[in-house]
């Protein structure tokens, strides 16, 4: 299909699925896309991601969805900030090459209404650590919508990035578990020229903390050449605080458990901080 045809866009998954089965595209292998908006390039490198498998598959359906997900932010004045620009993802995702594109409604979601809390969720260090331990919920909500949004989609393929690696981490387990036949794509992390990871956040960063801000990956990037990562942390994260960054974290742990138990070749460096108050997260791989 050509990269250049209009994608559909849909209030909801009940009209995207009578569409399915309009155009007699029922059976056709779904690639998914699932974000909360705000799209930008890295988004980008997913759908593209999508449609170039879904091309060299002959025949399959790549569709999106944008949905802010309220049980996965722990602080709700985040929830309310969090941009929405819809007009703006639309034309993203069709420069990008998506089938079709879904705003889920919260009824959808959440048929018995938004909860208070999601259900708990005990996957152990992937649950637990990092991030999991600075926002305490949040993982309980992605798993709650993720869990929804596989059972509304039905898809074969879904694709996240690897910059929220600790969310690619919990949603394979969960997919592992509960989710037959459906595959997860990761997809490298997509940089600014200076190196600042991509994210919807970046847009709320002042003038003088967006020239700051890419001290974020330099420093993970000198963390991971060390040769003792473990010990390089602590002098990463006073460095950071002295550029104006608050740390919460800023750790090296198994890429694939979490677990600060080293494994050459598995180790990553993780780094939550905010600048501006803006909260902005990153991770690369150890060359040990």
């Amino acid at each position: 299909m050509s990269k250049t045809k209009r994608a559909i866009s849909f209030s909801g998954f009940e009209s995207w699925r009578a569409h399915i089965k309009d155009s007699l595209i029922e059976n056709t292998d779904v690639m998914f896309v699932p974000t909360m908006g705000a799209l930008h390039e890295g988004h980008g490198d997913l759908i593209r991601a999508a449609r170039k498998m879904a091309d060299a598959n002959g025949q399959a359906h790549v569709v999106v969805s944008i949905f802010i997900n309220p049980t996965q932010f722990d602080d709700p004045s985040d929830f309310q900030s969090y941009p929405a620009t819809p007009e703006q993802d639309v034309l993203l995702v069709e420069r990008a090459g998506a089938d079709a594109v879904v705003f889920p409604t919260v009824l959808e979601m959440y048929p018995q209404g938004v909860p208070d809390a999601a259900d708990p969720v005990g996957f152990g260090a992937l649950t637990d650590s990092l991030e999991g331990a600075k926002r305490k919920g949040h993982f309980d909500g992605v798993v709650a919508v993720v869990r929804n949004l596989m059972e509304q989609v039905g898809p074969r393929w879904a694709f996240f990035g690897e910059k929220d690696w600790q969310q690619l981490a919990v949603i394979k387990k969960l997919v592992a578990h509960e989710f037959e036949g459906v595959t997860i794509v990761p997809v490298p992390t997509r940089r600014e020229l200076d190196g600042l990871a991509m994210s919807s956040r970046n847009r709320r960063l002042s003038g003088s903390h967006r020239a700051r801000a890419n001290a974020l990956y330099q420093v993970l990037v000198q963390v991971a050449e060390s040769t003792d990562p473990i010990a390089a942390c602590p002098i990463a994260a006073a460095e950071l605080e002295s550029l104006g960054f608050t740390v919460e974290y800023l750790s090296v742990v198994n890429g694939d458990s979490l677990e600060p138990t080293w494994v050459p070749g598995k180790m990553r460096v993780f780094v939550a901080a905010r600048l501006g108050g803006v909260r902005l997260i990153d991770n690369v791989a150890c060359l040990m």
